[in-house]
């Protein structure tokens, strides 16, 4: 349950503040829009995992609008290509509410907007929202549209915050009356010259939660090989370590090696436990960083 925050959450909490606030006052002076975000990193970077402890917090605040209510907002993951109704379908089983998909697409969309004004939801957050693009598609131009419009809904409007692969920007900017109404959010990969105080922190808070020693292990060495084989991911990083560490508590280990995440690596790519990042003496030319990625998926 340990939650490590890195400076990247306290940028992302303070855009989604910001237009928490312009939500607010926009409700309170009757005005006709409000503002999103937009969440971009490579995959497995951490995007989904802080957006979700964001908007989970966010939830359990009860943070009252105008109107009197605690505020709520949901999330829905989108996987594969979907057309706009189907987002429509997606978006209301997100909010608590099953529809047939004989329905209208006319009829979805107006479902969702009252779903949404009457459980007091003032925004969605679509996670892997690149997969309702593809170049050249005209259905790209609805979605964008789309997202406009709910941000600009007179009746209820809905603060959309979309997270994706870089991909994503790439869209988004394509259409600048969207582009206009949502702040951007970068999420990077690890840089050992920038991140290696974080990543040693990281390490030690989640060993201290379960009580295992790491003290020799956390060396210079042992981290490039850690960075290197999660592909610079954060979010690899994490699952890495939290099933590494499991695993120790089980066989009621006090002490973290370098051979405990080698075996945890193997077991979740595939590959060999004795020739690894953790073993390979020249681990950087022994093994590619992008087909290592590939492994983890």
């Amino acid at each position: 349950m340990g939650h490590f925050e890195l400076p990247r959450a306290e940028k992302l909490r303070g855009v989604f503040k910001r237009c928490l606030r312009e939500y607010y006052v926009s409700q309170m002076a009757g005005n006709l829009e409000v503002r999103g975000l937009v969440v971009t990193g490579e995959s497995r970077v951490g995007k989904t995992r802080e957006l979700k402890k964001l908007i989970s917090d966010f939830n359990e605040s009860e943070t009252p609008m105008p109107d009197g209510r605690p505020a709520e907002i949901v999330s829905c993951l989108l996987s594969g290509r979907v057309t706009f109704k189907d987002l429509g379908i997606k978006t209301l089983k997100a909010l608590g509410y099953d529809i047939q998909g004989t329905r209208t697409q006319e009829y979805i969309w107006e479902m969702v907007l009252h779903q949404a004004k009457q459980q007091g939801v003032i925004g969605i957050h679509y996670d892997e929202c690149q997969h309702v693009f593809s170049d050249g598609a005209k259905s790209n131009r609805v979605f964008l549209d789309s997202f406009k419009s709910m941000m600009k809904e007179t009746r209820w409007p809905l603060m959309m915050i979309l997270s994706g692969v870089p991909a994503l920007n790439k869209y988004i900017q394509s259409y600048e009356q969207l582009e206009n109404l949502v702040e951007p959010v970068r999420f990077h990969e690890i840089n050992m010259k920038r991140d290696e105080e974080d990543l040693v922190r990281l390490l030690y808070l989640y060993a201290d939660q379960v009580e295992i020693n790491i003290e020799q292990l956390v060396t210079p060495d042992f981290l490039a090989r850690l960075d290197y084989a999660c592909s610079h991911r954060w979010g690899l990083v994490i699952e890495l370590l939290i099933e590494t560490l499991i695993e120790a508590k089980l066989k009621k280990k006090t002490q973290l090696r370098a051979k405990d995440f080698a075996k945890q690596f193997a077991l979740k790519t595939g590959t060999r436990e004795d020739y690894s990042p953790f073993t390979a003496p020249d681990f950087r030319e022994a093994f590619d960083s992008q087909k290592l990625l590939d492994l983890h998926r």
